[in-house]
């Protein structure tokens, strides 16, 4: 059994996933990462160098039996679980009369129902312990809908997980178990085509893009943060402030 802390990220092959994974490996942690593919996650534990405090359980989020694996198999592995990033989902902007049913159903199943279950497996088991966290990768778009990203299934299913967010602290509360969001703008990711670069840039206040390590800061800090819970950190260089 491992004395260090452990910690589930979902969506950990890529992009802030993969930040994350680095960032809490960095700070000690055993990580236990998910992702799809078991391609992805191999990829991903040869670019962080096999690292003995890693290990991936492919399997889609979306099933719930995906969410138990994560728990049976970071408890094998390295004894209990202190907290989970829900860092899966994917960010879908379009017209809202052109949303098809088929992306209703891949957002609802990769950015709610995803969380949902990983948030539950993950409860069940620190209630047990009485302690833990749990962070949620939501999105600055959702605090400040915006009119040039078109985006409002994203928004309504972020808002709800905002709103989860605050609830859930609160039943988790007597058990001293935070639960926390940080809502990114637009970072620095594969997702992004670099010929609109300049119009992301101008998206913010701050005149730029954000990096994945401006994320897993944040997420870190919320790890580490006794006394905060029930919190949505916005992540997004202004973007969320308002009108500008």
């Amino acid at each position: 059994m491992s004395l260090k802390k452990t910690v589930i990220i979902t969506g950990a092959s890529s992009g802030i996933g993969l930040g994350l994974v680095k960032a809490f490996l960095g700070r000690d942690y055993n990580v236990v990462g998910n992702a799809r593919s078991s391609s992805g996650l191999d990829a991903a534990a040869a670019e962080l160098g096999h690292p003995a405090g890693f290990i991936g359980v492919a399997g889609d989020i979306a099933d719930p039996a995906t969410s138990t694996a994560l728990i049976t198999q970071a408890v094998k592995a390295f004894g209990a679980v202190d907290g989970l990033v829900n860092n899966a989902g994917f960010f879908l902007p379009k017209p809202f009369v052109e949303y098809s049913p088929q992306d209703l159903d891949a957002l609802l199943d990769t950015n709610l129902k995803g969380l949902v279950y990983a948030s539950q497996a993950a409860a069940a088991h620190m209630i047990g312990r009485q302690q833990g966290f749990i962070i949620n990768i939501s999105a600055a778009v959702a605090l400040q809908p915006n009119i040039q990203v078109p985006a409002a299934l994203p928004v309504l299913i972020k808002g709800g997980v905002n709103q989860m967010t605050r609830a859930l602290a609160l039943e988790l509360s007597p058990h001293n178990i935070k639960v926390n969001a940080v809502a990114p703008g637009i970072i620095d990711t594969p997702m992004h085509d670099p010929a609109h670069r300049e119009f992301l840039d101008n998206l913010a206040p701050a005149g730029r893009v954000g990096t994945v390590e401006e994320i897993a800061e944040a997420v870190l800090y919320l790890a580490g943060a006794d006394f905060t819970t029930g919190a949505i950190l916005p992540v997004d260089g202004g973007m969320s402030t308002g009108k500008w």
